[in-house]
């Protein structure tokens, strides 16, 4: 039985179109947790209540809707501090958690290796200690439901010195694993192949992408944040030469700082890439939103300056006159189906040309693995 969740939502003045975005988003979240929206609330505030973020009346619309549809769980939109959290479950009389929480059990779910779940374990704990105050018997929850999952779930009865002192452990870990990393990396940059890495928005189709290309055994789902773990595999781009292509986790609006913090050891791959293809669903409404949050996230990793291309992805869901008017917008920009197969020759072929190729003069030179170095 999946839970039976209610999507809370405030909008302040003038961003009542983006809440309303933001809202299908967490709506998606929630089913790739695995619950079930039942119902939906917004409320304009030029303000957040500092006790309960919504206002009076709001709350006690929320406690009579929950009883219509029968609702065991609410989730915000935003981050909540403890406090409110408290404030609302008592209220309300049922579980509350919020947006990053949400997120950090959709990785919980997805973590399969012990860095990843390590990853998310270093992120819940430091989210969960500064919101120690005013938690009260949240502290003594055990795992049961969306927001309490996760590689770190334990009964938390447990004070800021022992949260820091996990903490500590898991970052020790981290960088044991880290270390390594680095040890493979160097091992790879020995073969002499150019690396590229794929960046883009969660469920954009870059797993999709790199199985296609590889023609390897990748997990792909229609889900969010499906993958989490650096994966690297080697592409035949033609003439007999290859490229390292690896992938990485997705992004998202307000991606939690912590995640980013947790993940930036294995968001390091990115800077160590030759070029990024930025993998955009073409098919989704906005496109230029979803292309500002990848936008955000490299710039809050110091890789705006890395050399990009666009890869709108999923045009097999669109008109010819859509994808020419798309690409027209973005001149450079590769229009591709993962899913499909269509212009993966195309894609390849520029990377042959961008690594292993050059024009001068009208003629085509080759470039030997001694030129490259």
């Amino acid at each position: 039985m999946r839970e039976r969740v209610l999507i809370v939502g405030v909008s302040k003045p003038g961003s009542v179109a983006e809440e309303k975005e933001l809202m299908k988003e967490l709506s998606l979240l929630v089913e790739s947790a695995g619950g079930e929206v039942v119902s939906s609330a917004v409320q304009n505030r030029r303000n957040l209540d500092p006790a309960t973020v919504v206002g009076m009346g709001k709350l006690q619309e929320l406690k009579e809707l929950i009883e219509r549809v029968n609702a065991e769980l609410i989730v915000l939109n935003l981050a909540l501090t403890g406090g409110q959290k408290r404030n609302l479950e008592r209220f309300l009389g049922v579980r509350v958690i919020d947006r990053v929480e949400l997120i950090m059990d959709i990785f919980a779910q997805h973590a399969r290796t012990k860095e990843a779940k390590l990853q998310v374990m270093w992120a819940q704990l430091s989210y969960r200690l500064s919101r120690l105050r005013g938690m009260g018997s949240e502290m003594s929850r055990l795992g049961g439901g969306i927001g309490t999952r996760g590689p770190g779930e334990q009964k938390l009865e447990v004070d800021r010195r022992a949260i820091r002192r996990r903490l500590s452990h898991i970052s020790k870990e981290l960088k044991e694993i880290e270390c390594r990393r680095d040890l493979q990396r160097k091992n790879r940059s020995k073969f002499g192949n150019p690396m590229v890495s794929l960046v883009g928005y969660t469920n954009s189709g870059k797993s999709t992408l790199l199985a296609a290309l590889s023609r390897a055994d990748v997990y792909v789902a229609d889900k969010l944040f499906s993958t989490l773990d650096p994966l690297t595999r080697r592409v035949y781009v033609g003439e007999g030469r290859y490229i390292l292509l690896s992938d990485t986790v997705g992004f998202i609006r307000r991606l939690p700082p912590n995640l980013i913090s947790a993940f930036k050891a294995t968001l390091e791959e990115l800077r160590y890439a030759d070029l990024l293809l930025e993998v955009i669903d073409a098919s989704v409404e906005d496109v230029e939103e979803y292309m500002d949050a990848v936008e955000k996230v490299l710039k809050e990793l110091d890789l705006l300056d890395k050399e990009r291309w666009i890869v709108f992805n999923k045009i097999d869901l669109l008109d010819g006159e859509t994808v020419r008017n798309l690409v027209s917008r973005y001149p450079g920009s590769i229009a591709i189906s993962a899913l499909k197969g269509y212009n993966l020759d195309v894609l390849k072929g520029k990377l042959l040309k961008q690594f292993f190729l050059s024009h001068i003069g009208g003629m085509m030179f080759e470039h030997t693995e001694h030129d490259r170095v």
